[in-house]
């Protein structure tokens, strides 16, 4: 299924015309975005920022080298 999102403030001029487009499509579905704002909020405070601590999640790498492989 692929959805074709139209932004609310477009929804009443671009909606009509693309679902009429896509009408004939079944694997194609035209919506109207219904979010309201974002969703991440910021941090309340500076000093909450300064608390947050990035690392780095991938694993470390093994010590030593690889054996060698014949052909």
């Amino acid at each position: 299924m692929i959805y074709c999102v139209v932004p609310r403030e477009l929804a009443d001029e671009l909606y009509d015309k693309l679902a009429a487009h896509y009408a004939d499509d079944p694997d194609v579905e035209v919506i109207v975005d219904r979010r309201e704002g974002e969703r991440r909020k910021g941090p309340a405070t500076a000093g909450e920022a300064e608390q947050r601590e990035t690392r780095d999640r991938r694993r470390p790498r093994v010590a030593g080298d690889f054996p060698r492989i014949d052909p």
